[in-house]
């Protein structure tokens, strides 16, 4: 029996692919949460799912490095294209902080330009807005209200 390359087949039909593995492997998915800091405040996106407030960020793709998977976030998510790492905020990994599945999520901070254009997917993420610090949402999706709290706090790398 052969297969197509994964190449060939639509990103669709390879996205739901990845997806039902990471469920059957039952393993916990790697992700990166961005403390997106510019002149103005902190970016925040709204999510499509809750429609409530987050940091820009996502799943590791296969074959990627840390700081391509922050590049392509920002881009995608927050429709910035000017990121640059600052340092690392922390690693969580309490098992019930995503209700989709168990999600190890690095968090970093990072200084960025300006929003240019709008989320790459609409249905996904509704908007990128930057917020003053004097205006951030308390309540935020994924327990990621932690997360900014301790990159605001300035402290040594969270390891949860």
């Amino acid at each position: 029996m052969s297969f197509a390359p994964l190449h060939l087949l639509p990103a669709g039909v390879v996205g739901v692919a990845k997806e039902i593995f990471r469920h059957v492997l039952k393993r916990p998915v790697v992700g990166l949460a961005v403390v997106a800091r510019c002149s103005e405040g902190i970016v925040l996106i709204r999510r499509g799912d809750t429609g409530t407030w987050a940091l820009p960020g996502g799943t590791v793709e296969w074959g990627e490095t840390l700081r391509d998977t922050l590049v392509r976030e920002v881009i995608e998510e927050a429709g910035i294209r000017e990121t640059t790492f600052k340092r690392m905020v922390g690693v969580y990994s309490r098992p019930d902080r995503d209700p989709r599945f168990h999600a190890v999520t690095i968090v970093v901070e990072a200084e960025v330009g300006p929003i240019v254009q709008p989320p790459k997917n609409p249905v996904e993420i509704r908007e990128a807005r930057v917020f003053r610090l004097t205006d951030l949402p308390v309540e935020m999706a994924m327990g990621m209200r932690d997360f900014l709290d301790h990159a605001l706090a300035g402290g040594d790398p969270a390891f949860e």
